[in-house]
């Protein structure tokens, strides 16, 4: 049968490789469950050969001038942009993602990113520091780059984690070997070849394929210095532990139940659709997502009648439509478990539920496409009257359910908001500024909004604390995770002080 992609393979030495392994696998069209690749599992003996191609183009690589090296990623940045759709069409078929939001968010987001770390490094955004400490002594710092690193993306924003991974990584001087999620592999040699047409040498930027099992090779690999991973809190534990056996650096960008907390003087409107971004954009497959919305007692029944008079908006249908902008889960395993949770709610949580439900949308009986019956899709939904011991309030859903909770004083919200192992995300919606300020600063929370609530430009360093994640992408400081620090001590007193001398 002939699926309309070609078959992804393993990426090193600056191709295609063609592959040994007896073993493959489908990625399937969420919206449709309809086959569109074969992805080619690479074997150990492949990665093997693809980190030793890295390792082999690290010395040159990281020698070349900064500014040289930004020339070239800034031409992968111009490609990036000029294949804007025909990436995003990609996206849309791996993912599910409706088109108007891959087209507009993933390629264009991970572009900024690549171009910003150019910028910096061109722009000396590597250079060290200088501190006198007496008029015959002085420190000065350097920073080097790593080695080979690993990078290990998530399904949900493929590209774009791709890009926030390998932009800092190889602008720093660092060669990389990325394994894209299997659920969405799809981009990995695009990105790769369009790295290699911008100019990035052979062995800079290296591709292998695969599940679990290869993430772990390639962890455990000797030849890795750094492991950067993005996906559930579960794996990035297992993923960390092994990395610090091996003593390797580690970026970990995890999972949350973030708090979306609604202030008692909040512009209705603007809360209710800073809580549906918070929910529902990306089909509520964003990490950072505020699925759990604190309501004053005062205001819950004017913020649920607008919310459910707003709902109308959210559109299922056509992924490549103009008018689309609400997709499925990328996966049957994944619909499981958010099926799973939604009738959990129902049933055992004994929630509200005022919208939605985990029964397919009533707009797929019309579809003129019959094989969106087959594809992964949820009605989003909203539980109210929800309490913070419930199983839906608790944990990471990872789909399009909202849970609403009332309070009725803000160190109560405070309180309740940081009552959670995860620390990924918190936003404030109020009128009141000075206020929203001394709120978040109170919210134990890595990232933070006020009065909006989703967008990571490349200059916002992102990062969770807790059980969410370790270090920081993005932003000046995302640089720094891809360097080792050097700092050298002179002394020009011409002698060398010691406890030893005469008395």
């Amino acid at each position: 049968m002939s699926l309309p992609y070609a078959p992804r393979f393993a990426y090193y030495d600056g191709k295609v490789q063609s592959s040994s392994s007896t073993s493959s696998f489908q990625t399937l069209n969420p919206a449709t469950a309809s086959p569109v690749a074969n992805i080619h599992t690479t074997t150990h003996g492949a990665i093997d050969s693809a980190i030793a191609s890295a390792q082999k183009a690290f010395p040159s690589w990281s020698a070349t001038p900064a500014i040289e090296r930004a020339r070239i990623l800034q031409k992968a940045a111009a490609i990036l942009r000029s294949r804007n759709d025909e990436l995003a069409k990609i996206e849309t078929h791996d993912t599910g993602k409706p088109f108007t939001e891959t087209s507009t968010v993933d390629v264009v987001t991970g572009a900024d990113v690549l171009e910003y770390f150019a910028n910096m490094v061109g722009g000396g955004g590597l250079n060290g520091e200088t501190v006198q400490l007496r008029p015959n002594a002085w420190v000065y710092t350097t920073k080097s780059a790593l080695g080979v690193c690993a990078g290990i993306g998530a399904w949900n924003y493929p590209i774009q984690i791709a890009l926030w991974k390998s932009a800092p990584c190889l602008a720093a001087g660092n060669t990389m070997v990325y394994k894209p999620s299997e659920f969405t592999p799809l981009h990995s040699t695009v990105l790769a070849e369009i790295y290699s047409e911008a100019g990035v040498p052979p062995g800079v930027f290296n591709v292998v394929q695969g599940g679990g099992d290869v993430g772990a090779y390639l962890t455990q690999h000797p030849g890795i210095e750094k492991v950067s991973f993005t996906g559930q809190v579960s794996t990035g534990c297992k993923v960390a532990s092994s990395a610090a056996a091996g003593m390797k650096y580690v970026t970990m960008e995890l999972g949350g139940k973030s708090a979306c907390v609604i202030l008692p003087d909040a512009d209705i409107d603007a809360a209710v659709d800073g809580a549906m971004m918070a929910n529902f954009f990306s089909t509520g497959q964003v990490c950072t997502n505020g699925t759990r919305v604190f309501v004053p007692s005062s205001i819950k029944s004017a913020f649920e009648k607008r919310l459910l008079e707003k709902m109308q908006y959210i559109r299922a249908g056509d992924v490549m439509a103009e008018t689309t902008n609400f997709g499925p889960l990328v996966s049957k395993p994944h619909w499981e478990k958010v099926t799973k949770y939604i009738r959990h709610g129902i049933e055992n949580d004994k929630a509200k539920l005022l919208y939605g439900g985990p029964d397919t949308p009533s707009w797929l009986d019309a579809h003129t496409d019959k094989g969106y019956k087959d594809g992964y899709w949820v009605q989003p939904t909203i539980f109210t009257n929800c309490t913070d011991s419930m199983t839906i309030v608790q944990e990471e859903i990872f789909g399009p359910v909202m849970s609403i909770l009332t309070y009725d004083s803000i160190d109560e919200v405070v309180k309740r908001a940081n009552s959670t192992k995860l620390g990924l995300a918190a936003g404030v919606f109020t009128k009141d500024l000075n206020h929203a300020h001394q709120v978040i600063g109170q919210l134990e929370a890595g990232i933070t909004w006020v009065n909006t609530w989703g967008e990571s430009p490349a200059e916002m360093s992102v990062g969770g604390w807790k059980m969410s994640g370790v270090g920081v992408e993005n932003g000046r400081r995302g640089l720094e995770a891809w360097v080792k620090n050097k700092s050298t001590l002179v002394d020009m007193g011409g002698e060398v002080p010691t406890v030893f001398a005469k008395l």
